[in-house]
C-alpha cells in the first residue's frame, strides 16, 4: 500500500461522507451544499492531478497499519464538514463569499506550482526560482492551507482551524524544513533563500552588493 492510496481513498469518498452527513441530519441549506461543492471538487482535482502529474513522495510504501493511522488523520479534515452539517448553522452570505474566494485562490497556487514543479523537474534538474516559486518556496502548501482554511472559514468553529494549525505544525512546516535541507546542497540555494519565503511569498527583497555586482558584470557582459 502507498501513501498515495490512503490519500486517494480520502479525497474519493469525501462526497459520500458529506452528502451522508446532509442525509443524516437532514440538513439541505445554503452551507452545506457551498461546502459540498468546494470539498468535493477539490477531491476530484486532487485525483486528476495523480493522473496527470503526480507526486513522487506519495509514492512511499506504507506497512498497513501505519496506513490505517494516516487514513484516520486524514479523516480530521473532515471535521468542518461535520460541524457546519450537524450544527445546522447557516453561514451569513459575506462569509460563503469569502470561503468561495479563498478556496479558489488556494485551488490555484496548490495545483497550478505543483503543475510547474512537475514538468520543469521532468526536463530539468535543480532549483525552480521563477514563476510560483520566485518569492515563496513552498507556494503548493500555502495555497492547500488556505483552501482548508475555506473550510474551517464555513464551519464557524474552532477546532476545524486548531486541526488545520496541527497539520501545519506537524506535517506541513516539518516537510518544507525537509525540502529545504536537501535544496541546501545547490550553491545557489543561499540566494534563493534570502529572496524567497518559506510559506508566504516575500515581496521585498533588497538586494545584496555581490547580487547588484553581479546584475552588473551579466548586463556588461
Amino acid at each position: 500500500m502507498k501513501v498515495k492510496h490512503i490519500i486517494n481513498l480520502h479525497k474519493g469518498l469525501t462526497p459520500l461522507v458529506v452528502v451522508g452527513l446532509m442525509l443524516a441530519y437532514e440538513n439541505f441549506s445554503l452551507g452545506p451544499w457551498v461546502y459540498l461543492s468546494l470539498h468535493a471538487t477539490y477531491g476530484l482535482i486532487w485525483l486528476l492531478k495523480d493522473r496527470i502529474f503526480p507526486d513522487k513522495q506519495w509514492e512511499q510504501e506504507l506497512p498497513l497499519g501505519a496506513g490505517i493511522f494516516t487514513f484516520g488523520l486524514l479523516g480530521l479534515y473532515w471535521v468542518a464538514g461535520f460541524i457546519l452539517i450537524s450544527s445546522g448553522s447557516v453561514p451569513p452570505l459575506p462569509l460563503v463569499a469569502a470561503a468561495i474566494s479563498i478556496n479558489i485562490l488556494g485551488i490555484f497556487l496548490h495545483y497550478a506550482s505543483d503543475a510547474q514543479k512537475y514538468y520543469t523537474l521532468k526536463y530539468r534538474s535543480g532549483l525552480i526560482t521563477e514563476g510560483f516559486f520566485a518569492r515563496c518556496r513552498n507556494t503548493n502548501y500555502l495555497g492547500e492551507i488556505l483552501i482548508y482554511g475555506s473550510f474551517a472559514l464555513l464551519a464557524q468553529h474552532w477546532l476545524p482551524f486548531l486541526i488545520l494549525a496541527g497539520f501545519s505544525a506537524g506535517v506541513f512546516v516539518p516537510n518544507m524544513r525537509k525540502k529545504d535541507q536537501s535544496l541546501s546542497r545547490y550553491p545557489e540555494f543561499a540566494e534563493y533563500k534570502a529572496s524567497s519565503g518559506l510559506l508566504l511569498p516575500r515581496l521585498f527583497v533588497s538586494k545584496t552588493p555581490d547580487a547588484e555586482n553581479a546584475g552588473l558584470a551579466q548586463k556588461s557582459g
